[in-house]
């Protein structure tokens, strides 16, 4: 099956909750989500059919100060289903590029960006071995929940601060959070999926790299 077959096979058109402007395909409840991680043959679940509480708060805030991205390079790091990245090429950005290590994200990004009537270049980004490639505006969501993923990711995001990006991330309060590292912005409460969250709303905080 190949990636976008696998995509399609397991999700259905939603609005996000708190981004209703946009739609992306997502899984269908546990069952859903189960069965499509057992067709992915992945040790990590298809973050890429959900809209995540980070991801929504980013895209929100985006979509309301559109002068952040406007006529800018943008990449969006651990893009997932693509919607930080969507909601940036909404707002006008220049360019948009939605990186993500798992290749049936790609895949994802690159149907709900067509769907949503944008351009997004879908890439693989490593937080490990890849940079920000003349990006001026770096966009994370929910990247801090387990501690080598965080520290990874607030190595590749600090690089990209020093190369003159400017970086905005986006959390509802993860363990490892790196809150020393970071000026808060704006909160938000979100709607989330109890699937993953196991509660009907989380606080998320959108942050400016300091």
């Amino acid at each position: 099956m190949t990636p976008e077959a696998l995509v399609r096979s397991g999700t259905s058109w939603e609005a996000v909750p708190f981004v209703c402007e946009i739609t992306l395909l997502t899984a269908g409840g546990p069952v859903g989500l189960w069965e499509l991680w057992d067709r992915t043959e992945r040790d990590a679940p298809p973050f890429w059919a959900f809209p995540w509480a980070g991801g929504q708060a980013l895209a929100r805030y985006l979509l309301d100060n559109p002068a952040i991205v406007a006529g800018r390079r943008v990449l969006d790091a651990a893009s997932g289903s693509g919607l930080v990245a969507i909601a940036a090429a909404k707002a006008g950005a220049a360019r948009v590029v939605a990186g993500d290590i798992d290749v049936n994200a790609l895949a994802a990004i690159g149907i709900n960006a067509m769907a949503n009537s944008v351009t997004v270049s879908a890439r693989v980004i490593d937080f490990a071995a890849s940079d920000a490639s003349g990006a001026e505006v770096v966009l994370a969501a929910d990247v801090f929940y387990q501690r080598e993923l965080a520290g990874l990711a607030l190595r590749f995001l600090r690089r990209a601060a020093r190369s003159g990006a400017d970086v905005l991330v986006a959390d509802p309060g993860r363990a490892f959070l790196p809150a020393d590292s970071l000026a808060p912005l704006v909160s938000y409460q979100v709607p989330v999926l109890t699937v993953l969250e196991e509660t009907p709303t989380k606080v998320v905080t959108v942050y400016r790299l300091a």
